[in-house]
């Protein structure tokens, strides 16, 4: 970080902090983020603000966007990028907000040329290099250490994008080794895949079978979420995102309730 940047980070924080009663209540309302050391917080703080310094937030379809709202969206996010580059999420700055699932029409060309059109229900999307989309009803039930968070899985789509296209192979850190990656998560894609093929009731989310892309961000709200069942399911899988996030939530949430890990 240059002087500049360290200068503007600075002001920042200084003239748009997270007036800290709100912070503290809006971290008492998501229990994921509970069992974050006391350092760790003072940086979610830190990034958060910036967060919200730097996203524009937008209402679509009557919503009604207030400050707590976007809040919630921020330390979740930020969660994400606890120990990670506070720029991870450069090159967009709008998060439309729409009061519940919205619709999303598709067109689609076949192999023959015949285009096809369709309807898609949606709690939440991430285009490249613009912006996120997210339904309130549902950033409203994240966060609950119950498996599902849609906040989560849009903005790890939005670090899947940092090379590219969303396909499942964010770019990794420095030590980090790209065949393993690609090892561990083809062959926990392909289980999923084959026991929801074959009728299984699978305790992960069906739609991380979809493509290789919402696998990562599926199974980073499981990460997250319900880091057990990762570790059970997919125990090479939960040390990728342990060395990708470079954080440890079972430990964390097991050390919080008191259990080992």
């Amino acid at each position: 970080m240059n002087w500049f940047a360290r200068w503007r980070r600075t002001r920042i924080l200084k003239r748009h902090p997270v007036p800290r009663t709100d912070f503290e209540t809006a971290v008492g309302q998501l229990p994921i983020l509970h069992g974050l050391s006391a350092a760790e917080l003072d940086h979610l703080h830190e990034t958060a603000s910036l967060f919200l310094h730097g996203k524009n937030f937008a209402a679509a379809g009557g919503a009604e966007v207030n400050a707590a709202t976007q809040l919630k969206i921020a330390l979740q996010a930020c969660l994400l990028i606890l120990h990670l580059d506070e720029a991870s999420y450069r090159g967009w700055n709008e998060i439309i907000l729409y009061p519940d699932e919205f619709l999303r029409l598709r067109e689609e060309v076949d192999e023959a040329g015949i285009v096809h059109h369709s309807r898609d229900i949606l709690a939440g999307e991430s285009w490249l290099g613009g912006p996120l989309v997210l339904s309130i009803a549902d950033v409203e039930a994240s966060g609950q250490a119950d498996g599902v968070n849609v906040v989560l899985h849009e903005f790890a789509h939005k670090l899947d994008m940092l090379n590219g296209d969303a396909n499942g192979f964010p770019p990794l850190h420095r030590g980090m080794d790209a065949a393993t990656w690609a090892r561990d998560f083809s062959t926990a894609y392909a289980d999923l895949c084959a026991r929801i093929d074959a009728g299984e009731d699978t305790e992960i989310d069906p739609y991380a079978a979809s493509d290789p892309a919402e696998f990562f961000a599926v199974l980073s709200e499981v990460f997250f979420e319900t880091p057990a069942l990762l570790q059970q399911e997919y125990p090479a899988v939960y040390q990728q995102m342990r060395l990708f996030y470079r954080q440890h939530p079972l430990l964390r949430l097991a050390e919080e309730i008191g259990i080992s890990a």
